[in-house]
């Protein structure tokens, strides 16, 4: 499957250290993928538990201006492959929607746009008020023109009438307005994401380094004990 958007997963505890170590992880993903690279960061459920998000890009436009630091890959990931269901036309349609802002103040309002995409009408292309007038003129028959008038008529400001009367909205790729159809709300929070697409896992680790890990926290408690201790100290004399 490809990947459709990436984001950069960075170890927290090991940035709230002053060192910034991450990996970048593509969606759709799987939870192999995603323990390797938790591995790989240091984020082994043991000695570092937490990581953020620092950056996201991907091919989906406009979608990462969207997503947070703080995001759940299994909701990124079922995300990930319901956008990687769509054809391209719906797809397109998808990131002219969240370009005009609707449904957009969360992943589960994303993930739910893409099952309610019948709501929208969309005209690739479509860029401005004019061609916008022309499509609903001559192509939807919206307004009957007397054909020896077509040659004065105001395209453009038939256009604009159209967009404002309708809430429509110019986005990249084309012209996307609501067609009031009913909305339905299929997710409503991470329990409702099957199984196959969930893939978060602290990485499997064997019983050396489950001993090795827990050895590092318990060295490192004493040491900022010691450090404690010693500050102590040094402020009583």
């Amino acid at each position: 499957m490809a990947a459709l958007f990436e984001a950069y997963i960075t170890n927290l505890g090991k940035y709230n250290e002053g060192e910034l170590v991450g990996e970048t992880l593509k969606f759709p993903t799987t939870t192999e993928a995603v323990q390797s690279l938790l591995k790989r960061i240091g984020v082994d459920g043991v000695r570092y538990e937490e990581f953020f998000i620092t950056s996201f890009d991907g091919d989906v436009l406009g979608l990462y201006d969207y997503l947070t630091e703080y995001e759940n890959l299994d909701e990124l990931n079922h995300l990930a492959c319901l956008l990687s269901e769509l054809d391209q036309s719906d797809l397109e349609k998808f990131e002219a929607v969240i370009d005009s802002g609707e449904h957009t103040s969360s992943v589960a309002d994303l993930i739910n746009l893409t099952q309610n995409l019948d709501c929208f009408e969309f005209y690739p292309g479509v860029g401005d008020d004019e061609t916008l007038g022309r499509i609903y003129v001559e192509d939807m028959e919206a307004i009957d023109v007397p054909e020896h008038l077509l040659n004065y008529f105001d395209y453009e400001a038939y256009g604009r009438d159209i967009r404002i009367n309708e809430d429509g909205h110019f986005a990249p790729g084309g012209y996307v307005l609501n067609n009031s159809g009913k909305f339905i709300e299929h997710y409503h929070g991470i329990e409702d994401i099957p199984a196959e697409h969930r893939v978060f896992s602290y990485p499997k680790l064997s019983i050396r380094e489950q001993m090795a890990a827990y050895k590092e926290i318990i060295d490192g408690s004493s040491l900022e004990g010691y450090r404690k201790l010693s500050n102590k100290e040094r402020e009583e004399r």
